[in-house]
């Protein structure tokens, strides 16, 4: 029988997530992700096979996931919008610097790239785009947006808005970008809202 694992699948990837974010996919190897978890090379190529097998796990996981953030923020949060804009928040946390989006944008190179890693961003952006549409149409039911919203384009535009915001904020600079989603949310979503801010 073999011997138990002392360090779960999770918490392995959570570590290849922190090492991809500071040195992109390209830039990490099986030693220094091992190093981050606290465990030894020969343990990750006996779990994934090899750094590509560790890399498509890593983005398995993260589309199996996505919906945590949503999940959580419903029940930390009391109304629909409010709970949409920390989950977006929670999904951009790994994201503090500019260097660590371009880990994330080297990420992005492969599921642009390869096949295997499309299919896993695609369910990823997939997921993402139901989890956002959900909390709309929970808001439209609490009566913070209005009746009758096209929720599918709306949920769309948000989800672009939160990928956008991204880029935009890596590049210029300015502030946080936790208040540069909270402004390019509230943007997106004034002209549904039941109480327009003054």
């Amino acid at each position: 029988m073999g011997r138990p694992r002392t360090t779960s699948d999770e918490a392995i990837l959570e570590a290849a997530g922190r090492a991809i974010g500071r040195h992109g996919p390209q830039g990490i190897t099986l030693a220094g992700v091992a190093q981050e978890a606290g465990l030894s090379p020969a343990t990750l190529v006996q779990r994934f096979g090899s750094k590509r097998g560790l890399l498509l796990a890593v983005a398995s996981h993260a589309a199996r996931t996505v919906r945590e953030p949503f999940e959580r923020a419903r029940e930390e949060h009391g109304t629909p919008l409010a709970a949409l804009g920390a989950a977006l928040a929670v999904l951009a946390e790994g994201v503090s610097t500019p260097e660590e989006l371009a880990g994330s944008l080297g990420f992005l190179q492969l599921d642009l790239t390869d096949p295997e890693f499309r299919a896993h961003a695609a369910e990823h952006a997939r997921r993402t785009r139901d989890e956002i549409a959900g909390l709309l149409a929970e808001a439209v039911a609490a009566g913070e947006l209005v009746a009758g919203t096209e929720l599918a384009s709306l949920a769309r535009a948000v989800q672009i808005a939160y990928n956008g915001t991204l880029i935009l904020w890596a590049l210029s600079g300015d502030g946080t970008l936790a208040a540069a989603l909270r402004d390019s949310l509230g943007q997106t979503l004034r002209p549904y809202l039941t109480e327009r801010p003054s």
